[in-house]
C-alpha cells in the first residue's frame, strides 16, 4: 500500500473526459430533450396519482427492489425477502449469505438516508456527496467484503470507506486516470454538472453516471455509488417519490447496460462525433438508453399501481387467505378501506368492518401480523404495507418470486 501511495499525478488533462454534456448544437439534443420531457411528465404524474401514505409504503418496497437489482448487477443475488429479514436482524447461518444480507442492509440504509433528504439533488454531484455515499455504504459492510483482489496480480487491497483510491486500476479495456489526479477530475465533474437547467440536468444524469465510472474514484463500490448518485439526483429532479428505480431496468438489460457504458470510453471517431476527447455519439446513445429505461420503469410502476388492478389483486389475496383460515372474516374490508383512503384511523376500523370494537382490533392485529398494514405507533393511523413475501401476488414482476 505504501507503494500505491507513491503513484504520482501523471498530469492528465481534465479535458480527457470531455464531452461531459451534450452541446446545445448537438444533432442528438432534440431527441434526448423529447425523452427528458416525457420522463419528467410521467414521473410527476405517477407521483401525483398516489396518496402520500401509499407513496411511503411503495417506496419502502422499491428501496428493497432497488437494492436487489443494483447488487444483482454486481453479481450478488440477495432476494428482497432475505433483505427484509436482514432489516429485522434475521440473518442466515451461512457466512456468505449473511455477508450479502449485510451488504444489502448497508445499501438500504444509504438509500433511506438519501430518500429522507440526506443528500439533496445537486449535492450528489459534489465531491463531499460522492464520498459520503461511499463512506456510509462501506462502513456498514462486513470485513470480508472490504477486500478486493486484482484479477491478474492477485494482490489484495482493503477498501477504505469514503477514501479515494491510491492505486492504478483497469476496468475492461479502460485504464483509469492516475489516482492522484482523481480529485482534480472530481472537481471538474462537480463544476459542470452542478449548474444546469432542469431539462439539461435530466439529460445529464446519464452522462454523469458514466463519467463518474470513467473517473473510477474508489478501489471498489463505484457502480453502486454511481447508481445511488443517479437515484439521489432524480429523486428531487423528477419528483420520483422514490417509487420507481432505474436499477431494475438496468439489471434486466445488464449486458446491454455494460456494453453501452464501455462504448462511452471510446475516443472520438471522426469530425462528426463531437468536439471532445471521447465519443459524443456513444454518450448520446447511452443517454437515450438510460432515459428510455427510466421511462420504461415509470410505465411499469404506473401499470402495477393502477388503482383498480391493485385493489383487485390485494382483495383477491385477502379473500383467499380468509377462505384458508389464515385471516379472520371481514379482514378484506379493512384493506379495502385503507386502499381507498390511503390511511385509516384505528377508531374507524369497527365501522368499516361492521363489527364491534373488540373484533375490529382482532382484524387489525391479524393484518399487522401479516405485515400488510403498518403504523408509526399503536395509536397512529393504519396504512398499507407491501411485504416482499407478497410482492409476487400484489406487485407481479417487480422482482422474481422467492420460489423461483
Amino acid at each position: 500500500m505504501e507503494a500505491d501511495m507513491r503513484v504520482p499525478d501523471r498530469g492528465e488533462l481534465v479535458s480527457l473526459m470531455e464531452p461531459l454534456v451534450l452541446e446545445e448544437g448537438s444533432r442528438h439534443r432534440a431527441s434526448l430533450t423529447d425523452l427528458a420531457l416525457d420522463l419528467s411528465q410521467k414521473s410527476v404524474g405517477l407521483r401525483r396519482s398516489l396518496p402520500a401514505s401509499l407513496v411511503s409504503s411503495v417506496a419502502d418496497l422499491v428501496r428493497a427492489m432497488n437494492c436487489y437489482y443494483s447488487n444483482l448487477i454486481e453479481g450478488h443475488d440477495t432476494h428482497p425477502v432475505d433483505i427484509e429479514r436482514a432489516l429485522k436482524n434475521d440473518f442466515s447461518k451461512d457466512v456468505r449469505q449473511r455477508n450479502l444480507q449485510l451488504e444489502a442492509r448497508a445499501h438500504i440504509s444509504v438509500q433511506e438516508w438519501i430518500d429522507g433528504g440526506g443528500l439533496k439533488e445537486f449535492l450528489a454531484y459534489q465531491v463531499e456527496g460522492i464520498l459520503e455515499i461511499h463512506r456510509r455504504f462501506c462502513e456498514l459492510l462486513p470485513e470480508d467484503l472490504l477486500w478486493v483482489e486484482d484479477p491478474v496480480t492477485k494482490e489484495r487491497a482493503r477498501v477504505v470507506p469514503g477514501g479515494l483510491r491510491s492505486r492504478d486500476v483497469k476496468v475492461g479495456t479502460h485504464v483509469a486516470i492516475s489516482p492522484a489526479a482523481v480529485p482534480r477530475f472530481l472537481d471538474r465533474f462537480a463544476q459542470v454538472y452542478w449548474k444546469t437547467s432542469k431539462t439539461d440536468a435530466i439529460i445529464a444524469v446519464a452522462a454523469a453516471h458514466h463519467r463518474l465510472l470513467w473517473i473510477h474514484p474508489f478501489v471498489d463500490g463505484n457502480g453502486r455509488v454511481a447508481r445511488l448518485m443517479s437515484h439521489a439526483v432524480t429523486l428531487d429532479l423528477l419528483a420520483t417519490g422514490a417509487i420507481w428505480s432505474v436499477a431494475r431496468g438496468l439489471a434486466r438489460k445488464a449486458p446491454e447496460y455494460k456494453m453501452r457504458l464501455a462504448n462511452c470510453d471510446l475516443p472520438r471517431r471522426n469530425d462528426l462525433d463531437g468536439r471532445g476527447n471521447l465519443s459524443e455519439e456513444a454518450l448520446a446513445d447511452f443517454t437515450s438508453f438510460f432515459l428510455s429505461t427510466c421511462i420504461d420503469q415509470v410505465d411499469f410502476m404506473d401499470s402495477l399501481l393502477e388503482p383498480d388492478r391493485l385493489r383487485t389483486r390485494i382483495l383477491q389475496w385477502a379473500q383467499e387467505e380468509i377462505r384458508a383460515g389464515q385471516l379472520p372474516l371481514k379482514a378484506d374490508r379493512i384493506l379495502e378501506a385503507v386502499l381507498y383512503r390511503g390511511e385509516l384511523p384505528r377508531s374507524d376500523a369497527a365501522g368499516v368492518a361492521g363489527t364491534g370494537e373488540r373484533q375490529a382490533r382482532r382484524l387489525v392485529s391479524a393484518l399487522l401480523a401479516k405485515e400488510t398494514l403498518t403504523s408509526e405507533n399503536a395509536r397512529a393511523p393504519l396504512r398499507l404495507a407491501f411485504p416482499a413475501a407478497l410482492a409476487a401476488r400484489w406487485m407481479p414482476g417487480l422482482f422474481p418470486d422467492k420460489s423461483q
